[in-house]
C-alpha cells in the first residue's frame, strides 16, 4: 500500500516542477533578480548614504525584492527536498517518512497557492502594508462582540502569513467586545491580499448575551487601506486638519488616564475622523493618526478616481442589512458565504481562526478576469 502511495506522490511532485517554473515566469523572477543585483551595486557605491531619501527608498525596494526572491527560492528548495524524501522513503518502504511526505506536500501546495495569489496583484498600492479599521454596527454588545471576533480573525490571518501587526487604536465595548479598533499589518502585498475584505460583515448566531437564547443578526464593518509612508503621495494641508487631544481610556495602565495623550484628527474637507490612543506620547499618537488619514484619503481617491485630495468627498459606510460582502452563519447551520464571488465554506471554525485564503483567492481571480460582482 505504501509503495502505491509513494508512486502517487512521486507523480504529483513531478507535476509541480512545471507549475513552479510557470509561477517564476508569472512573478517575473528574472527581472526581480536583475533589479536586486543593480540595487545591491548601488548600495555599495561611495556616497550612497549622502542622499538619505534616495538611499531609504533603495533599501526599502531592495528588501521587497530580496523577500520575493527568498520566498520563491524556498519553494523550489522545499520541492527538491520533498522529491528526495519521496525517493528515499519509497526505497525503504518507510511508513513514517510517508506521513512526513504527505504533510510536507500539503504545506508546499498551500505555499504555492499563496504565491499564485501574488501574481494576481497589479494595483498601484497592492505591494504595500495595510491598515485595517473595525467598526461595530448598531446593536450594542452583540455587534461589539462581533467586531472583536473579526479583529481576532484578521490578526490570526496575519500570524498565519508571518506578517506582523501594530495596534494603532482600540476602544473597548461597553460590556464586551470593541466599539472600534485600527491595526497596521506589515508585510509584502498585505494590502493587495486584504483589499477583498473591505466592507460589511454579517453574523447570524444564537446570542451568548441573550438569556432566552434567541438567534441574532449582527453587523460590523472592516475598512482596508494601503499604508502610505511617503508624504508626497498625498498632500494634507495643516489648515485642513483639526486636532483634538483627550485622555485615553481602556487597557494601558494608570498612565494613560493621567495625561491627555490620545489624539483625534478631523480632516475638514472630507469629514474623515481618525483617532489613536495606544501610544504613551501625544506625538506618537499624532503620527499614527496621520498614517491612518493618509491611508483613508488614498483609498477614497482610488474609489472616486479623484485627481487630487481636494476632489474627494467623505463617504460613510452603511453598516446594515443588504450592504454586507460576506455572511457568517453559526446557527441553524454553519456556513460562511461571500456575496460577491459566491465562494463558500462550511468550516466556520477555520475561517474564524484566520483561514481566509479561499475567499481572497476567489476575489482576486474574479477581479483579474472581470467576473467579480459589483
Amino acid at each position: 500500500m505504501a509503495l502505491i502511495e509513494y508512486d502517487e506522490y512521486k507523480q504529483r511532485l513531478r507535476d509541480l516542477g512545471p507549475e513552479l517554473e510557470k509561477l517564476s515566469a508569472a512573478l517575473d523572477m528574472d527581472s526581480a533578480r536583475a533589479e536586486a543585483r543593480k540595487l545591491e551595486d548601488e548600495t555599495a557605491q561611495d556616497g550612497f548614504w549622502n542622499d538619505l531619501e534616495r538611499s531609504q527608498k533603495v533599501q526599502q525596494r531592495l528588501k521587497q525584492l530580496q523577500n520575493k526572491i527568498a520566498r520563491q527560492d524556498k519553494l523550489v528548495t522545499e520541492w527538491q527536498d520533498l522529491t528526495a524524501l519521496c525517493e528515499m522513503g519509497q526505497e525503504a518502504e518507510d511508513e513514517e517518512l510517508l506521513e512526513e511526505l504527505k504533510s510536507g506536500f500539503q504545506t508546499l501546495e498551500e505555499k504555492i497557492e499563496e504565491s499564485r495569489m501574488a501574481t494576481l496583484l497589479s494595483g498601484e498600492y497592492d505591494g504595500h502594508s495595510a491598515i485595517l479599521t473595525f467598526h461595530a454596527g448598531a446593536g450594542g454588545t452583540e455587534a461589539q462582540d462581533w467586531a472583536q471576533m473579526l479583529y481576532r480573525m484578521y490578526t490570526r490571518w496575519t500570524e498565519r502569513h508571518d506578517f506582523t501587526y501594530q495596534i494603532l487604536d482600540y476602544e473597548d465595548g461597553d460590556e464586551a467586545g470593541i466599539k472600534s479598533a485600527s491595526i497596521a499589518i506589515q508585510g509584502d502585498n498585505a494590502y493587495g491580499l486584504l483589499k477583498s475584505e473591505n466592507g460589511v460583515h454579517r453574523l447570524v448566531r444564537v446570542s451568548p448575551f441573550d438569556a432566552n437564547a434567541r438567534r441574532q443578526t449582527s453587523f460590523a464593518a472592516v475598512e482596508v487601506m494601503p499604508e502610505i509612508e511617503d508624504d508626497d503621495e498625498v498632500e494634507i494641508r495643516e489648515e485642513d486638519i483639526e486636532m483634538q487631544v483627550y485622555r485615553a481610556s481602556g487597557a494601558g495602565g494608570q498612565h494613560v488616564n493621567k495625561t491627555s495623550s490620545a489624539v483625534r484628527l478631523i480632516h475638514k474637507p472630507t469629514g474623515i475622523v481618525v483617532a489613536s490612543q495606544q501610544e504613551r506620547s501625544q506625538f506618537q499618537n499624532k503620527d499614527n493618526c496621520m498614517k491612518m488619514l493618509r491611508a483613508k484619503l488614498v483609498e477614497l481617491k482610488q474609489q472616486q478616481h479623484a485627481e487630487k485630495i481636494s476632489d474627494i468627498k467623505g463617504v460613510q459606510m452603511k453598516i446594515e442589512w443588504g450592504s454586507q460582502i460576506r455572511s457568517y452563519v453559526f446557527m441553524p447551520y454553519q456556513m460562511v458565504k461571500d456575496t460577491r464571488t459566491g465562494y463558500e465554506t462550511g468550516n466556520i471554525d477555520n475561517v474564524m481562526d484566520g483561514d481566509l485564503d479561499g475567499f481572497i483567492n476567489a476575489y482576486l481571480t474574479q477581479l483579474a478576469t472581470g467576473e467579480l460582482k459589483k
